[in-house]
């Protein structure tokens, strides 16, 4: 009997260790549109995307993840969505009174992308000029910082706002927010003075073919001159970007397609740029 009994169980250890090894032995797994990714670990955590690699979302909109590393080796992994302008609508959100974490404002607006917008006081009004849905607030930065806006055709416009000031007599803005400091005007980085602090960071970005993209540094990896630097550098093309508000307000969301970003703000955001 007691023979019969250790029979038995060395037969269950030894399934149990076959099917152990099995579990250890992962699949490729490939995205729906084919992309391949890397598989995910033992621990069953999910698939971690390829880096250096655009992928579809939806239409008009792809993201791509990359390693960026400072001369000083301060090193993080970037989001980078990049967004057609002729197929997106982009909106400004501006909730003073009802500021929220991106994860919410993302549940209220059902949106395809959404990022974190430009400065706000303590009181959780923009420093800025702001326009949300063709309401004003605020008044304009004068000779610094940039604008992202959409005006009465639909038209996306980021730009500097020492080169391009803002003019309420001609211009009928329907979306805007504005920040500081430029990083890149016409390809060039741009020069401005900045501590050298290592923050979360988040930009907007124009490429050479005109679109649009949302850049977010989760770690506090980068002083502004350091991503200044990165950003020229890096193969994205970029005409024209615009510095943020980072540190605890940096976030970033997508659900478009089969790819998906949740990276939550730390803060109650009263702004935010939402794409559907």
């Amino acid at each position: 009997m007691q023979v019969k009994i250790v029979l038995r169980l060395c037969l269950f250890l030894l399934l149990l260790v076959g099917s152990l090894s099995a579990c250890a032995v992962l699949p490729t797994i490939t995205n729906a549109n084919g992309t391949p990714i890397s598989t995910s670990n033992t621990s069953g955590s999910p698939p971690t995307p390829a880096l250096n690699t655009w992928y579809p979302a939806s239409s008009g909109i792809a993201v791509r993840y990359e390693d960026w590393k400072s001369p000083g080796n301060n090193e993080d992994t970037v989001t980078i969505v990049r967004l057609d302008p002729q197929r997106v609508h982009l909106s400004i959100g501006y909730q003073p009174t009802q500021p929220m974490g991106l994860r919410d404002w993302m549940q209220q607006e059902q949106a395809k992308v959404i990022i974190n917008g430009g400065y706000f006081d303590l009181q959780d009004n923009a420093t800025g000029l702001l326009v949300s849905n063709g309401h004003i607030s605020g008044s304009s930065y004068t000779g610094f910082g940039g604008m992202l806006s959409v005006n009465s055709n639909g038209t996306i416009n980021l730009r500097s706002l020492r080169d391009q000031p803002y003019d309420p007599s001609t211009e009928r803005l329907q979306q805007a927010t504005q920040s500081s400091p430029m990083l890149i005007i016409g390809g060039q980085r741009t020069q401005f003075l900045a501590n050298a602090a290592s923050q979360r960071r988040s930009v907007v970005a124009i490429d050479k073919q005109g679109r649009l993209l949302f850049i977010i540094s989760p770690g506090e990896a980068f002083s502004l001159d350091e991503l200044a630097d990165l950003l020229v550098s890096s193969d994205l093309a970029l005409t024209t970007a615009l510095n943020l508000d980072g540190g605890a307000s940096t976030g970033l969301y997508m659900n478009a397609g089969n790819q998906h970003i949740a990276t939550d703000s730390i803060s109650a955001l009263p702004i935010v740029i939402i794409v559907k």
